[in-house]
């Protein structure tokens, strides 16, 4: 039960919300454009982008494991904490990720094979940029581009894999439905990446919050906040009256956000704001899109 309860640990499922959030806006925005849902379908959507995800999570854990062991650990930043603490041995999180790997890339080629060539090259490409986040031999987190490359992935290829599952393509009809996640994921990355900023200098780990320092970095995330909430109440206005009322959540996270790196800059509060503001945001478009296409 201990190892059992240690592999639950490592494998984070809270952060599993943002590969279902993306996946229901993809969906969504696929139904709003006309095409048919089915559960099939959505079913290797979810099991592709779920399998990349575990193994990221894995992977970070392993590679990371080093530079964790003095992070300040927070319920969203800092890695699990269960390979610094010996509970299971390093090979297990990596032996995960390889596993996951496999599995994600089973689900790509299944949409090939099915004549569904756009979703399964998304999801090629979900794989290797998920894997270069910390993994080699690109390890873009310790170079400034994992926060980009994260928002490039799970804001971004994340829906247009689920969209391209139902509609064989990938098409302008989506850009502007990833505008405000991506700007919110970036800033997320941001966040949660300033508790672990005194650990990620000593391990020479060259974040963006590393680079800029914190003070730059409040400001970046409460402008790009700002712009992202902005931009998905318009977004939402767009496809039907009254269509901003299921962002409301978001507008309070985003604003309770603004506020911490305004005037009470605490890093686990603004930790915890900013997976709170993705999350919020990329689920309330996605019901949006959802109520626009009911109403058609």
């Amino acid at each position: 039960m201990t190892a059992l309860l240690a592999f639950i640990r490592l494998t984070r499922p809270l952060f599993l919300f943002g590969g279902f959030a993306g996946v229901a806006l993809g969906a969504a925005v696929a139904a709003g454009a006309g095409s048919r849902l089915d559960v099939a379908t959505y079913l290797w959507a979810q099991a592709l982008v779920t399998a990349f995800q575990l193994m990221v999570h894995y992977a970070n854990d392993y590679f990371d494991r080093e530079g964790d062991a003095n992070a300040q650990r927070t319920p969203w930043s800092g890695g699990s904490g269960v390979l610094p603490s010996g509970a299971l041995p390093a090979r297990v999180a990596l032996v995960a990720a390889l596993v996951c790997a496999a599995l994600g890339l089973a689900a790509a080629l299944r949409f090939i094979l099915a004549g569904d060539a756009a979703a399964g090259l998304l999801g090629l490409a979900i794989f290797a940029l998920a894997w270069s986040y910390s993994g080699p031999p690109l390890r873009l987190a310790a170079r400034g581009l994992g926060e980009i490359d994260t928002a490039l992935v799970v804001a971004v290829l994340v829906p247009a894999a689920s969209y391209a599952a139902f509609t064989g393509r990938v098409d302008a009809a989506l850009a502007s439905a990833v505008a405000a996640p991506a700007a919110a994921m970036f800033a997320m990355m941001l966040c949660v990446e300033l508790p672990d900023a005194g650990a990620d200098l000593a391990a020479a780990k060259r974040t963006l919050v590393v680079r800029w320092g914190p003070a730059r970095t409040w400001q970046v995330v409460a402008a790009v906040t700002a712009l992202a909430i902005a931009t998905a109440i318009a977004e939402a206005l767009r496809l039907r009256p009254g269509g901003a009322l299921a962002l409301l959540p978001a507008a309070g996270a985003a604003a309770a956000l603004v506020r911490r790196c305004l005037f009470d800059p605490r890093p686990a509060s603004i930790a915890f704001w900013g997976v709170a503001s993705y999350a919020t945001m990329t689920a309330g478009l996605a019901a949006a899109y959802a109520w626009a296409a009911a109403g058609r």
